[in-house]
């Protein structure tokens, strides 16, 4: 069976767009012609500047913030050594084995949060959450929310866009989403 088949029986459509995620459910067949679902990951930013919820300047600087954040390691699965069983920290919470270029990625995360009111604000946790660790707005708003508490869905994606425009301000980016020169 083509790929186009599988979609079509999936109803998942592909991007239309260079470099444009998938953000659906796939439904396929395996060689033995179990039906298999695959999630796919969703890319907020782009959905909302597609929706034009969002400027150019604004989804380059979400982007900013995600290349900083994964740059960073913050992004990453803490890693256990079972022989050490707890004798020694965890190689990806070492800052001594990090580089340079990943503590000054950490230190641009964290300048870019505290523009947004530091973690315990609406806006520095949804950006954590939604842009760096990429949950959706949705799965935020339901399970972290600001203070732990659950925050109406509408409201969560006022809160991103609200924060994408202060970091566009914060990392010096145009509104046609060019940065400016220092």
């Amino acid at each position: 069976m083509t790929k186009k088949q599988k979609q079509k029986l999936s109803g998942s459509k592909p991007g239309t767009e260079a470099g444009q995620r998938v953000t659906r459910v796939v439904t396929e067949f395996d060689p033995n012609g179990i039906e298999v679902m695959h999630h796919r990951t969703v890319d907020t930013l782009a959905l909302m500047l597609r929706s034009g919820a969002i400027t150019p300047a604004m989804h380059a600087a979400g982007r900013d913030f995600q290349a900083a954040f994964t740059f960073a390691c913050f992004d990453s699965m803490p890693r256990v050594n079972l022989n050490l069983m707890g004798r020694s920290p965890s190689p990806a919470h070492d800052v001594y084995s990090l580089s340079d270029r990943q503590l000054a990625a950490r230190e641009r995360v964290a300048r870019a949060i505290d523009a947004l009111g530091g973690h315990g604000s609406p806006a520095g946790s949804c950006v954590w959450h939604v842009v760096g660790m990429q949950t959706s707005v949705r799965e935020w708003a339901l399970r972290q929310g600001w203070g732990g508490r659950p925050v109406r869905q509408e409201s969560a994606q006022g809160i991103l866009v609200a924060a994408l425009g202060v970091l566009a301000k914060h990392f010096g980016i145009r509104e046609s989403g060019v940065r400016r020169c220092a």
